[in-house]
């Protein structure tokens, strides 16, 4: 079973979740081979600084090589997570992340993987069995399916002006919301907290440590 960081968001120009990064680093299997899937925006991330600055950063880390999933064949990408010891997902739109995964049937070979899996922003999201995202269109909140792995809802990039429209989705459902530089931590059984998270639940907002899950990884 993989340990899974569900970042809220990070700023790697300014490597400012470093802290969360080093330690889903530092417990991958060494000699760690980063395996990055890049496809939550429409160019894919595929600029050669965008990319540069994430390859120095992995590498300043502790990775041996920094590898970059291409869309397209999935027998590629399955042969590349083999040899991988840690899975990034990159930040972005979530919906084309979800979307691409589903198409290209990655989210069946993450199910299956037992190495450390990084979720940043989108990344995270796309993970998670639902997720709160912003409608493009009129800026509204809205609840939308993930991939299903992990079995809560979450809101990345959170900040307390969000607290209104955050407690009256929680009415119908809890609601994990994760600032940017911190991180939920799922190993074991046990979901816990990098830096500071929240809870929304029945309307009202808790600070979130920790919780014993005993089905959160959901692979039906």
């Amino acid at each position: 079973m993989s340990k899974l960081y569900l970042l809220g968001g990070e700023n790697v120009y300014k490597r400012s979740a470093k802290q969360v990064n080093l330690e889903a680093f530092e417990g991958a299997a060494q000699p760690l081979n980063v395996l990055v899937l890049p496809w939550a925006s429409a160019s894919f991330d595929n600029r050669f600084q965008k990319r540069k600055t994430l390859t120095d950063y992995f590498r300043s880390l502790g990775a041996s090589s920094v590898n970059y999933a291409e869309y397209g064949r999935l027998e590629a990408v399955a042969e590349q997570m083999a040899t991988a010891g840690l899975i990034y997902l990159t930040g972005g739109q979530p919906s084309i992340l979800i979307e691409r995964l589903k198409i290209m049937g990655v989210n069946q070979l993450l199910a299956g993987y037992n190495g450390v899996m990084v979720g940043r922003s989108a990344g995270a999201l796309a993970l998670c069995k639902k997720c709160v995202t912003t409608c493009r269109s009129n800026s509204k909140a809205r609840i939308v399916n993930g991939l299903g792995l992990v079995n809560i809802t979450l809101k990345v990039h959170y900040t307390p002006q969000k607290d209104e429209t955050l407690k009256k989705l929680s009415l119908n459902e809890e609601i994990f919301a994760v600032p940017e530089g911190s991180a939920l931590v799922y190993e074991n059984g046990t979901l816990y907290v990098m830096g500071n998270a929240y809870l929304f639940s029945n309307g009202r907002r808790q600070p979130f440590t920790k919780l014993e899950y005993e089905n959160i990884w959901d692979k039906t």
